[in-house]
């Protein structure tokens, strides 16, 4: 069973949240000096290959700790 994807919530600027890019964003600008092996939101770390899920999108932790965004949750389905 695949592990669920928490929901992290939306980023708090107040909090350490590392840089967030759309999925076809081929390159990183090397001026960020990003080179870590975790990326953090809202404070917490996650480890490379992590996901989350932030409001309704999906984000996955890439190399050199940056957050892509690798789509959205399906929304809940409305019971009663």
């Amino acid at each position: 069973m695949p592990k669920p994807i928490p929901q992290a919530g939306a980023p708090d600027p107040s909090l350490r949240t590392s840089p967030i890019f759309d999925e076809n964003e081929d390159e990183l600008s090397l001026d960020l000096g990003l080179e870590t092996g975790v990326c953090y939101f809202n404070g917490e770390s996650f480890a490379l290959g992590d996901y989350v899920a932030s409001g309704n999108e999906i984000l996955h932790c890439e190399e050199r700790g940056v957050w892509a965004r690798a789509g959205e949750t399906a929304p809940a389905k409305d019971i009663g």
